[in-house]
């Protein structure tokens, strides 16, 4: 059984996790940081450059940053007219670059944890203030295998009938997999 997530007595969590699911999981948020990418003027090492960097204003090409980054206004995929097309277009220029940012600092925390178990398998243990930034990176992992299996809530159930043949069947272990972990570790942050 893949690893899930338990509360720990300082109110942080805990998983077990072999080697190969420590690896599948590193190896997924390694790809999720070249996805994610660094923004517009993040690449420079100037401060005062980085303070007024701006985002683009445009929604990503790339249906799954589509997905990690949506248009703040209107209705997914659904047109917009012009004006709601604008507003959405001025909120990601000034949002998109933090938000890239913090998807980034989750992803390399879950690394950073994953790197403590040595390239082994073992139990890591999350304190309750990383718990948060495990559960956005599971989250942006999930959303992201979504996209690329091309799921939606109608077939969803029928991820679990797909015959062992089937290429996307690794994929759908691991989408599911991170659905079990993240609702295991909002049970273990909640309870």
């Amino acid at each position: 059984m893949a690893g899930l997530f338990e509360r720990t007595g300082d109110g942080g969590a805990a998983i077990a996790l072999d080697e190969w699911e420590a690896t599948i999981l590193r190896s997924l948020e390694v790809q999720m940081l070249e996805l994610i990418g660094p923004g517009p003027g993040e690449e420079s090492d100037d401060p005062l450059a980085a303070l007024f960097a701006q985002g683009p204003s445009e929604a990503p090409a790339d249906p799954a940053l589509g997905r990690l980054f949506p248009d703040a206004y209107g209705e997914p995929g659904r047109p917009a007219d012009p004006q709601t097309k604008a507003a959405a277009g001025e909120f990601r220029r000034y949002t998109e670059l933090d938000l890239r940012a913090r998807k980034r600092e989750d992803a390399l925390l879950v690394i950073r944890s994953l790197d403590t178990l040595g390239g082994r398998g073992g139990i890591l243990r999350t304190s309750a203030g990383d718990c948060p930034a495990w559960l956005r990176a599971l989250n942006d992992l999930r959303l992201t295998l979504g996209v690329r299996l091309e799921v939606t809530e109608d077939d969803e159930q029928g991820l679990y009938e797909l015959p062992d043949d089937d290429e996307r069947k690794p994929l759908v272990m691991a989408y599911l997999w991170f659905g079990a972990m993240q609702e295991s570790l909002l049970e273990a942050m909640t309870g």
